[in-house]
């Protein structure tokens, strides 16, 4: 979708494209008509950046693809769909109000964009998160903008009126090589004139007292003099106003209540007053498949965290309850989850295995969770999470927690983390009897 609509722009402008893509599709013979050269190829030739100004990827490109490295050694400008929208920004455009970290970028501008719409202003929560930006009208008053690692590697200007780094934990280590790299390309949403960090994560502390402009943190520390925080179990700026109880935030939990200090500072650093941040946030309608309850089934719950796509996320909705048969598996994306078992061996009341990674999660649970009962689903049809789900019953006890918080992708099952947490939904339906809830 960012890849076309960032065709049809540079159309639109008088610009001469060339689209690559894998598959003919719709929306490629729609460019063809508009006046794009499309070229269907699974392995791009060198040729075809003769004569390019520019190679602008799909975010989800590598920088070790074969034509980036050709166009970087032509000198040749390489940047994704978020780079062009701000490159294309006119005079009157709307400022962006920015998010990004390896967990809680959606919960936290779509706490904003309820917050900011309850200050009266026009806005929409984009970027990773929803339509290309590159489209949109000029009408908005502000942005909040969801933006990924891989979106920020691939950004040279673009500088948000005001940019959250939520955390830093070890993911997608496949496309960017190794920690630092990734750390370096979440850094770039601190381009502007306000740097928002999480004081409680060490590496993000120590990254923001680099960065330019005008710093500003947030923190669930006991100590919170200075910065966006919380006192006596309420939400408070820095300089101890009161913004809303910590018990009114949903999702429920201590990260979430951190997302939301994170987006109070982005508020407030575009003037928003106090009263529309509380108003948003008591508003505010958590995104599905985040920690959310599905059912309870005989006296045991069943939790959707399917969006938990990495040991880091995970941990948050784990330590969430206190006795949990821990749903787990799928795409690692090179991470090592051994610390998360670690971390939370003594809650486990069992695992149930899916996905490709599985064995890996197996020898983690092997030896830091030995007394752990284990029972690993090898099938990868649509009963799959049908027969996760009745495992995971009979290992779970009155006033226990069937958790999905995966720790990993689910593109080798699923088409997103959506589809497989609509399955799990659908499957603890089947088990009660009950119509599924959450989502159509």
């Amino acid at each position: 979708m960012a890849g076309g609509a960032c065709a049809s722009a540079v159309l639109r402008r008088g610009g001469i494209v060339t689209v690559v893509d894998r598959t003919d599709t719709a929306q490629t013979a729609e460019l063809a008509a508009a006046g794009a050269t499309v070229v269907i190829t699974e392995e791009p030739r060198a040729d075809l950046l003769d004569g390019a100004d520019d190679l602008i990827v799909s975010p989800g490109i590598p920088p070790h693809h074969p034509l980036v490295v050709e166009a970087i050694a032509r000198g040749i400008d390489v940047y994704s769909e978020p780079e062009l929208a701000w490159r294309l920004r006119g005079p009157d455009s709307p400022p962006w109000l920015a998010v990004t970290g390896t967990n809680g970028k959606t919960t936290t501008v779509t706490m904003l964009a309820s917050i900011l719409r309850a200050a009266g202003l026009r806005t929409a929560a984009l970027g990773n998160i929803g339509e290309p930006l590159v489209d949109l009208p000029d009408d908005y008053a502000v942005l909040a903008v969801e933006l990924s690692s891989f979106q920020l590697h691939w950004s040279s200007t673009l500088a948000p009126q005001a940019g959250a780094l939520l955390n830093l934990a070890p993911d997608h280590l496949e496309w960017h090589g190794d920690i630092d790299a990734y750390g370096g390309a979440k850094t770039a949403v601190w381009r502007g004139p306000v740097a928002v960090g999480n004081l409680d994560d060490p590496w993000v502390r120590a990254q923001l007292a680099q960065a330019p402009g005008r710093h500003v943190g947030f923190t669930l520390g006991a100590d919170a003099s200075g910065s966006f925080g919380v006192v006596d179990g309420w939400l408070v700026t820095p300089d101890g106003t009161r913004i809303v109880e910590a018990a009114v935030i949903r999702p429920a939990g201590a990260h979430n209540v951190a997302n939301a200090l994170a987006a109070a500072a982005l508020a407030v650093a575009h003037g928003v007053p106090v009263e529309a941040i509380r108003a948003g946030l008591e508003a505010y309608l958590p995104e599905h498949h985040r920690n959310e309850f599905v059912a309870t089934v005989d006296e045991v719950s069943y939790v959707d965290d399917s969006k938990a796509t990495n040991p880091h996320a995970a941990l948050a909705s784990l330590t969430a309850y206190p006795r949990v048969v821990w749903v787990v598996g799928g795409q690692l994306k090179g991470v090592d989850i051994s610390e998360l078992v670690i971390s939370i061996a003594d809650r486990l009341a069992g695992a149930v295995l899916l996905g490709v990674d599985r064995a890996q999660v197996a020898a983690a649970l092997a030896r830091h969770a030995p007394g752990v009962p284990v029972v690993d689903v090898a099938r990868t049809d649509d009963g799959a999470m049908g027969e996760v789900v009745k495992a995971a019953s009979a290992l779970a006890g009155p006033g226990d927690t069937v958790l999905l918080a995966p720790a990993a992708a689910s593109l080798d099952m699923y088409q997103s983390y959506a589809h497989r947490g609509k399955a799990f939904a659908a499957a603890v339906a089947a088990l009660s009897g009950a119509a599924p809830t959450g989502e159509a």
